[in-house]
């Protein structure tokens, strides 16, 4: 960033500059921290009058430091001192509204004061959103410089998942067999999704414990069905896959228990919920920061998957990713982005990456292999010499083995403050499976995905 001011004897009155600043909801996230001011009205997701939509309107000097932002950079800029600023306000700003900022230098005063006319409109409909009048000590000292870094800033929040959530609400809610929900998040994060009406909760394992954790958790189990099996945690799994071939169930989510007797009922021969595929389990990931959820892929099920596992593992996230609208770009991972024999993970993604080509992988494209920072970031793949559509922009990570698919998703969770929905694919229904640990946003999502996942086989 390149910063020149204006001294006090360079200026002169009628000079003009300007900012135009499109105002984000995650401009009014930041506002509000770094403010304290926690108006309702302020905040994207606020609904101050209860009508149901949130107001989203701009606070007041969160668009007064539009004009600090012209006179500290602009007009006169670098080693300017704000004395005195009066504000008018005469319409409200909401998140989405393109401003326009002005100021305009009125006089010099012999202390080196300057008086500026301060005004922001709205382009759109010419609207006059602030008017003023600032007086500011100008800079005396000269400043041009080109060696500004300012470090960005990344609101955490999932907007990718609220963006899921409200894609999922007007479906029908989904029947789903949850599977020993007896604690709070496992409870709280199925209630969560039936209040939101993505699914149908019947609860599924030792009802005396079920109906514990709703206590503590002060919610109401009128009107859910709750199935009490007395038996351990397999035996509600099994419960679950019959509800399924009974067609009373159309997906099987997660409780409190281990993946393995969860998963235990379901491959068995006769009464289990296998396909032509094998199990394969897909994170999908909400980044803050980035621009698109990004899938992770296999992290839980398949512990060190040959090349025909890969093949499923990557069809089923393919068919995911287009049953949630996104255009799969597959980067098959491995510690190098070209072949080594002594790395077997290299020699399958260049395989993978041949037999999508000939149409034995279908519905999206697929490139290995790929390391981790040239098939996330352009300007390494651009670094590498590596071209085509999924270098440097895979949203499907497919992953060597089960240890870096846990540890790439748990980065992302515990360090980039990343919320994962976790999915079982190539079952006769999605099976919505969380960590135990999952928060019930995460829950929430999953639910989500699967109904989505769901609904889009039946278009």
């Amino acid at each position: 960033m390149r910063l020149v001011n204006r001294t006090f004897d360079e200026l002169s009155p009628g000079e003009t500059a300007q900012l135009r600043r499109l105002i984000t909801p995650d401009d009014l996230y930041v506002f509000a921290a770094s403010s304290g001011n926690y108006n309702p009205m302020n905040l994207p997701n606020g609904d101050l009058d209860g009508d149901g939509q949130p107001e989203q309107m701009a606070a007041g000097m969160f668009i007064a430091s539009l004009v600090s932002a012209v006179l500290g950079t602009h007009l006169p800029g670098p080693g300017t001192q704000l004395r005195s600023q009066t504000l008018r306000f005469h319409a409200p700003a909401h998140a989405g509204d393109d401003l326009l900022c002005q100021v305009t230098v009125l006089d010099k005063q012999p202390d080196g004061t300057v008086r500026l006319k301060t005004e922001v409109t709205r382009p759109a409909d010419a609207a006059l959103i602030l008017t003023g009048e600032a007086t500011v000590l100008a800079p005396k000292v000269r400043f041009d410089r080109d060696n500004l870094h300012i470090p960005g800033l990344i609101v955490q929040r999932h907007r990718h998942f609220d963006a899921l959530i409200d894609r999922a609400r007007p479906l029908p809610a989904l029947p789903t067999a949850v599977v020993c929900p007896d604690d709070d998040n496992s409870l709280g994060g199925a209630l969560l999704a039936a209040t939101q009406g993505i699914i149908t909760p019947i609860l599924i394992g030792h009802a005396e414990a079920i109906h514990a954790a709703a206590r503590a958790l002060g919610a109401d189990l009128s009107g859910v069905e709750v199935i009490d099996v007395p038996g351990d945690d397999t035996a509600a799994a099994a419960i679950a896959c019959r509800l399924v071939h009974e067609g009373r169930a159309l997906a099987v989510m997660k409780g409190h228990l281990h993946t393995d007797d969860l998963l235990r009922p379901m491959v068995d021969r006769d009464l289990g919920l296998r396909l032509g595929r094998k199990f394969t389990h897909v994170f999908l990931m909400d980044v803050p920061g980035l621009p698109e959820p990004v899938m992770v892929t296999d992290a839980a099920i398949n512990i060190a998957p040959d090349l025909m596992t890969k093949v499923d593992i990557i069809q089923n996230a393919i068919n995911l990713a287009r049953a949630l609208g996104i255009d799969p770009r597959v980067g098959v991972l491995s510690a190098v982005e070209t072949i080594n024999p002594a790395i077997q993970s290299s020699i399958d993604a260049a395989l993978l990456s041949k037999m999508a080509e000939r149409g034995q992988i279908k519905g999206g494209q697929v490139e290995g292999p790929l390391a981790m920072d040239n098939a996330v970031d352009m300007g390494a793949a651009r670094t590498k010499g590596l071209t085509g559509g999924v270098a440097g922009r895979a949203n499907i990570l497919v992953v060597p083995g089960i240890d870096a698919g846990n540890m790439l998703a748990k980065q992302l969770a515990y360090i980039s403050h990343a919320e994962g929905a976790g999915l079982v694919l190539g079952a006769r229904v999605p099976v919505i499976l969380n960590s135990r640990s999952d928060s019930p946003m995460a829950r929430l999502a999953s639910c989500a995905v699967a109904a989505l996942h769901h609904f889009a086989g039946k278009a």
